[in-house]
Formats: C-alpha cells, structure tokens, sequence
C-alpha cells in the first residue's frame, strides 16, 4: 500500500474548498444551527436593554415658574454628567460583546444637546445642536472599536420625547438672560430620546424592511401651564437568523407614568394590523413598564393586553432586573441590587410552540468601571424556532 504524505500546502488547498461549502451549508434555512444538529431547533439569541436616559426627569414635570422650570432642568443636567454614559458605554458595549446576541432592542438611547439660553425653544420648539452626549454613537464606537468580539450594526431608529429648555446648570445666580425671564440659566438643555434595534454583522444575520413609529395614544405632562405630549413609540424589522425565520423583531418602550396610556400603546402593537402582528412569527423586545405578576393593579393592564392577543413570557424572572431606586448611578451613590424587585423588561413571542426558550439570563445587577450601566438590568434570550 503507497503512503500519500499530504504537505501542509496542500493540505490548505484541500481543506479551503471543504470550509466553505460547509461555512455555505451552516447558511441555508435547512442546514446546522448553533444549537447543534442538522434539522433540528435554529437558535436565535435577543436581547433587551434600556440605557436610562441619565437622570430623573420628575424635578421638570410641573414646574410652577420658567425660573423652577429652569432650575430642575440645571439638576437634571448635572445628574446627567455625574452618570458619565462614556463610562457607562464600557459597560453596556461589554454585556452585549459577552452576551452576543443576533438582535438587541435598546430603549433610553438619549440624544443630550446644548444652545445658548433661550425661551425661544420652548414656543417653536427644540434646536439645539450641540452635542454633549450621544448614547448611540458612544456606545456603537465601544461595540465596535475592540478587536475582539462581534460587531454590531444600527438597524433602526426611532425618535421620541423631544424637548429643549434654559438650564440653570451651575447653580449660580444673574448668569442668565434677565430680559427672557430666566437671569439664572446660563445654557439651553436638549433631550431627545430614541429607541434602537441592533443587529450583530456576518453572514448569518439578516435583516430588511426596518420600520419604526410613534403611537397615537400619549401622555401629555403640564410644562408651565401647557400639555407637551411625551413620545413613545417602537422600532422593528423583518429577519432571518441561521435558517430561523423570517421573523419579525420588534423593540418598544411603553409609558412609564399612565397606566391606562401604558395600556393603549401596547393595545396599539397588537391589534391587527399593528406593528408586532402579521402572518410571520414575531417577537417582541422591550421595557413594557408593566408585568403579570411582580406589579400590582392597573400596572398590570399592558402586559394582560399582550398576553390576550397571543403572546408568551420568553425571558426570566430569576433575577428580577428592574431597577435601582437612586437616580445616580456611581457605585456606593444609594443604588443597591436589593433594589431589583420587580419586572418591566420583557422577550415575549406569539408563536409559543413554533419558539421555545433556550435559556434566558440577566445581566448588569452589579457596577462595573465604579458605575452601573443602568437603572435597568439586562436580559438575553436564547430563542429556539
């Protein structure tokens, strides 16, 4: 019998032409998964993660004066800063390079903007234009900027809240345009606030016809004496993951302070003809403000809505993940893990015997970098189709 020594040369030859027809076969609808076998379950990993928005809004609701209206707003401005998102970033962008999900619903990804101060914007409207921190952009250059670890791509955007005003942001007096009523604001602060799908790059993740709205239903909330309507809304898109799908992936973030309002938004999603239905399966991602079990009341009204239209539980509730009670998010600033006593962060499908659960865990319930990364914990599913 003749001995054929193969050369390590040769060997790559041969070996490149067999790597990629098996890279070609792992591709196709009917080929090998990640979660092993041919035939059997396509496993798609998702993920839902709000970034808060960097400081408790509430001091503004209601402000009684543009001078108390510019004050709380100062506040909010330096909670913001002392919550540091470029360090936060880290942490997020290292959860999700950990986790590698295919698909991530990002809720709270704020757009905090700086002018000159003015009253002008509260009349005709936000236009500011000086960036002070965008969540998207420092956290997409954290993904994205290692060596190591997936990449990730913006698949969707959608803008809500949106909202300029004078800030009083050193807390010095007569700094400020005396003749516009606000002799202590030295600075106009912008928030808007978006919510984001990602998808990891390669060849095994798919995505088209991304989509995104604002619902009919809000909230308005008194700003001196006038209603502003608080925007929310949800992003999705159509997908096809390692031989799962098509599918359609869907992100939101429901109101927080109405529950009935909460409840029309969700009614919204899931209505026929809504954005989380249609003849393909879909799964629905996203800080729900509400819960079946782990909150009390009317608070439980939008999650019930979702439930009755089909809808199953796919993530844990073992940890909980929401959410720290201090709004300052520096490690030994009042935040604790105790704090995580309920549920709002949900992965939900409509399809629960085509979409099984592989695992789900949370992620965030401790600072990293002296910081935690969010008010809200993070939670990963493995989705088994």
């Amino acid at each position: 019998m003749r001995t054929t020594h193969v050369t390590g040369s040769k060997w790559r030859r041969m070996a490149l032409p067999v790597l990629a027809v098996l890279a070609f076969a792992l591709a196709l609808p009917g080929g090998a998964s990640a979660s092993g076998g041919f035939g059997h379950f396509k496993t798609v990993k998702t993920m839902t993660r709000n970034l808060y928005l960097g400081a408790d809004l509430t001091p503004a609701i209601g402000a009684p004066s543009l001078e108390a209206l510019a004050a709380a707003n100062g506040q909010i401005l330096r909670e913001v800063s002392a919550n540091d998102f470029p360090t936060r970033a880290k942490g997020l962008a290292a959860e999700i390079r950990s986790e590698r999900p295919d698909l991530v619903g990002l809720q709270e990804v704020a757009l905090w903007r700086t002018a000159p101060p003015s009253v002008a914007p509260l009349l005709t409207g936000p236009s500011a234009t000086t960036v002070r921190y965008d969540y998207l952009a420092e956290l997409m250059a954290e993904l994205n900027g290692h060596l190591w670890g997936p990449k990730y791509e913006v698949v969707a955007v959608q803008k809500e809240f949106d909202l300029e005003s004078p800030a009083d942001e050193n807390g010095e007096a007569g700094d400020g345009p005396a003749e516009q009523g606000i002799p202590n604001a030295e600075i106009n602060g912008r928030l808007t606030m978006r919510d984001v799908i990602l998808a990891k790059r390669g060849p095994f993740v798919h995505t088209w016809n991304a989509q995104s709205g604002n619902f009919s239903t809000l909230l308005e909330v008194p700003v001196l004496g006038s209603p502003l309507p608080i925007a929310r809304g949800w992003t999705s898109t159509e997908a096809w993951v390692r031989g799962a799908g098509p599918f359609r992936f869907v992100n939101t973030h429901l109101e927080a302070f109405h529950p009935l309002v909460r409840q029309a938004q969700a009614a919204e999603l899931v209505t026929p003809g809504g954005p989380a239905t249609g003849e393909r399966p879909v799964v629905l991602v996203g800080d729900l403000n509400s819960d079946d079990d782990t909150v009390e009341g009317a608070d439980r009204l939008a999650y019930e809505t979702i439930q009755a239209a089909g809808f199953a539980e796919r993530s844990t509730a073992e940890p909980l993940s929401c959410c720290l009670a201090s709004s300052l998010l520096a490690e030994g600033a009042g935040g604790s893990v105790a704090d995580f006593d309920h549920q709002v962060d949900h992965i939900l499908v409509d399809d629960p015997e085509g979409i099984g659960l592989r695992y789900s865990h949370v992620t965030g319930l401790e600072p990293t970098n002296g910081f935690w990364s969010s008010d809200h914990a993070g939670i990963t599913s493995a989705l088994d189709f």
